[in-house]
């Protein structure tokens, strides 16, 4: 076997093993926010199930919420083919929220397959309006039941834990970012008034010039590059020709 054949197959083999591996890791139930999941605000996130199975279709996925932070407001995303249904449950403590005191929180949300399954090499996407989110802890764990047509169940309850490695049927994790002022997604920083008493441009008018200059100096930058990107293509087409015509002769 020569070099190159050697460099070929080591090649092949490291792909290989990165693929399986990759897969290994990365085929779990998750929990991920589209955007940020702010503490003390509201979030969407995605629950995203894979099937793990060559021989069977996921029928039912049960999500435990955070008894040690209990969420006022769940909603579910309607999904074609699925039935979502939410547990709620009395708390020992109400909580208060926008001045007004919640008695129940949601505890577990359900979905059932409905004339739709998640087939062998397919994964689903559940998605979950949450809130409010604490502000006392930077993630929250919500441990998962995965049931088969063939009745497994594998759960996924097992919390990660920092600087360990993750454990072999984890459970999905949702990492909190700082609070935002109004606990919307933030609020616009306010103008200062100098002596004279004139607004001086807020944050949000500064940042907005800056991305401009940035925005435009990178579209400077991109034509210039597309400009010698044509230019060296140019070059290389008539070198071929010169070549071609000089082999003729």
């Amino acid at each position: 076997m020569n070099v190159s054949s050697r460099v070929a197959l080591a090649g092949g083999l490291a792909v290989s093993s990165v693929v399986l591996l990759s897969g290994t890791a990365f085929a779990h139930v998750s929990v991920q926010p589209q955007g940020e999941a702010a503490k003390g605000g509201y979030a969407t996130v995605n629950f995203k199930v894979p099937n793990e199975r060559d021989n069977a279709s996921t029928v039912k996925l049960e999500v435990t919420l955070p008894a040690d932070h209990p969420l006022a407001s769940v909603s579910t995303q309607p999904i074609p083919g699925w039935k979502a249904e939410v547990t709620k449950a009395k708390l020992a403590k109400p909580l208060e929220v926008h001045g007004k005191k919640i008695t129940e929180a949601a505890t577990k949300i359900t979905w059932t397959a409905a004339g739709s399954k998640i087939a062998p090499g397919e994964f689903q996407q559940f998605t979950v309006s949450l809130g409010r989110l604490p502000e006392d802890t930077d993630r929250l764990v919500f441990k998962a039941l995965q049931t088969y047509d063939n009745k497994e169940v594998v759960r996924w309850i097992e919390e990660p834990k920092d600087g360990a490695p993750e454990p072999q049927t984890p459970a999905p994790v949702l990492k909190l970012s700082a609070a935002a002022d109004d606990h919307h997604g933030g609020a616009a920083a306010p103008a200062a008034a100098d002596d004279k008493g004139h607004g001086d441009k807020g944050h949000g008018e500064k940042d907005t010039e800056e991305k401009a200059a940035s925005a435009g100096s990178a579209d400077t930058t991109a034509r210039v590059l597309g400009a010698a990107g044509i230019l060296v293509g140019a070059a290389g087409v008539a070198f071929g020709v010169l070549a071609g015509r000089r082999r003729s002769a």
